[in-house]
């Protein structure tokens, strides 16, 4: 098994990054960190990540799953805006890969117009919110959501949550 975690060059959370690739290889599922044109990525908190692969390599073919990274550099790189992240987000959905967005990554999963009809964890943020309703997706209470393949996560404090529903979802637990 091969999950890619898509983060930001900078201010990602690196909590969401180190409980996933925790609790993913303590399954023994192949943690990949990814992102575009950086070597080295910088949390919020200043944990330095080497990214394994170019996010512009990877395709479904080689992946379980594909998990977007919350933080600020989301809004920073304006990650919702990049047509070949929001194309790969696409491709995954359309080959039935599990993807998973945290907090404010949920914004690429809708911009990526993947989200309608789907049910949502709620985001907190506003501007999140928005863009679930505007893409019609549903948002739902529920700390944890998983609909159609999409994972969803509205607060990142419900990290292990969601990566027990990834690890139940991908059939390792």
């Amino acid at each position: 098994m091969k999950v890619a975690l898509l983060v930001s060059p900078k201010d990602f959370k690196d909590e969401s990054v180190s409980k996933l690739k925790l609790m993913l290889e303590k399954w023994n599922i192949n943690v990949v960190v990814t992102t575009y044109s950086a070597r080295e990525c910088v949390g919020y908190h200043g944990a330095v990540y080497r990214i394994d692969t170019d996010a512009s390599t990877i395709l479904p073919e080689g992946y379980d799953a594909l998990i977007l990274i919350d933080g600020k550099g989301v809004d920073t790189y304006k990650l919702y805006d990049f047509r070949p992240l929001l194309d790969m987000i696409k491709l995954f959905y359309i080959r039935g890969k599990i993807i998973g967005a945290i907090e404010n990554s949920i914004k690429e999963l809708s911009r990526a117009n993947v989200i309608s009809g789907v049910k949502i964890s709620a985001p907190k943020d506003t501007e999140t919110m928005r863009l679930v309703q505007l893409y019609h997706g549903s948002p739902s209470k529920n700390p944890v959501e998983f609909d159609k393949n999409l994972l969803t996560i509205g607060d990142n404090g419900n990290t292990l949550d969601f990566a027990d529903a990834l690890l139940e979802k991908l059939g390792v637990k």
